[in-house]
């Protein structure tokens, strides 16, 4: 079946979502970075792209955010794009660990590969796999130039966050050495660990993670900028992921709840991909136990069921004015 939405009924839902959710309590900043400790935790804010490039955005959504996480899914495109899918899945892999983002327990139990690109493990993973190996500024540049095809616009580095996070990345320190140990990194561990500090302090907008997840909504295509960014071929891998790992230890009551593919990050934001018909992003830093923002997918849930959208779902949707 294919059901026709149009732009005004997404905007109601989100418009909807944010009266909803705007006054939701609960949760709290990533206190264990003293920079987004200090954020702001009233700001909230909800952007969704359509492929079409028009925004509907309310709320905080010009906000420069640290992108933290939701960075892995633009880094994990990258070395889809360079290295092919079938290397990545070889040398990282795709599995849910069903622990901790930051688990080191995870790594013990599966030493063959870290898991996927979008926990802690496989993030450090794919940025030792960032091509040139063995050079820093050229991969960070690859890293970067990246992103802003992806964003359709540059991010800034927060100087202040990258150097908050590393000061106090520890475990991650801890995660490069024992992939070390394992033979499971394949760059020098203390680049591909301050490459992946690096990415996951810069600064994005709302909007521009929105542009960014529209991007693999529609197979590799900028909304704003037109460019193809990657292979279409590429994006169901990267949407599975998303579904598999998205939300951590509750990736699966995400997927019941929202139907939904995203990815959270411990800066706050959240960032869905309905395939074909928009990318999305809400934002506001209290986390819940697991890392994800309490208010953000309280919007996106609400923006999903108040629409009747489910990637599981047999109804297909088309965008009309």
């Amino acid at each position: 079946m294919i059901v026709k939405l149009t732009y005004a009924q997404l905007k109601k839902a989100v418009e909807d979502a944010y009266a909803a959710c705007k006054d939701i309590q609960g949760g709290q900043n990533a206190h264990y970075i003293p920079y987004l400790a200090n954020v702001d935790s009233s700001l909230f804010g909800i952007s969704l792209c359509l492929p079409d490039g028009r925004l509907i955005s309310v709320g905080d959504t010009d906000y420069r955010l640290g992108i933290e996480s939701v960075s892995k899914v633009h880094t994990a495109i990258l070395v889809l794009k360079e290295l092919g899918a079938k290397a990545v899945l070889d040398k990282i892999g795709a599995d849910a660990t069903g622990l901790p983002f930051n688990s080191i327990f995870a790594i013990l139990l599966e030493n063959d590969r870290p898991s996927t690109p979008l926990v802690n493990a496989g993030a450090i993973t794919a940025c030792s796999l960032v091509e040139p190996r063995g050079n820093a500024d050229a991969k960070w540049k690859a890293i970067f130039d990246n992103m802003t095809d992806l964003l359709g616009s540059e991010p800034v580095l927060i100087d202040e966050l990258y150097h908050s996070e590393s000061a106090t990345n520890f475990d991650n320190r801890s995660i490069a050495w024992l992939l070390k140990e394992y033979d499971r990194i394949y760059d020098d561990p203390a680049m591909a660990l301050d490459l992946y500090t690096r990415q996951c302090s810069l600064g994005v907008t709302a909007e521009q993670l929105a542009v960014s997840a529209a991007t693999i909504a529609d197979d590799g295509v900028n909304p704003l900028t037109k460019k193809r960014v990657f292979d279409a071929a590429l994006s169901p891998k990267i949407v599975s992921l998303m579904a598999a790992v998205g939300f951590y230890e509750h990736s699966g009551d995400w997927l019941y709840e929202s139907g939904l593919p995203a990815k959270t990050g411990v800066g706050g934001a959240v960032i869905g991909v309905m395939p074909g018909v928009f990318g999305v992003c809400a934002f506001a830093p209290p986390l819940d136990d697991a890392g994800n923002s309490v208010k953000a997918q309280a919007a996106i849930r609400h923006i999903m069921n108040s629409l009747n959208l489910n990637v599981f779902s047999n109804t297909h949707f088309d965008i009309a004015d």
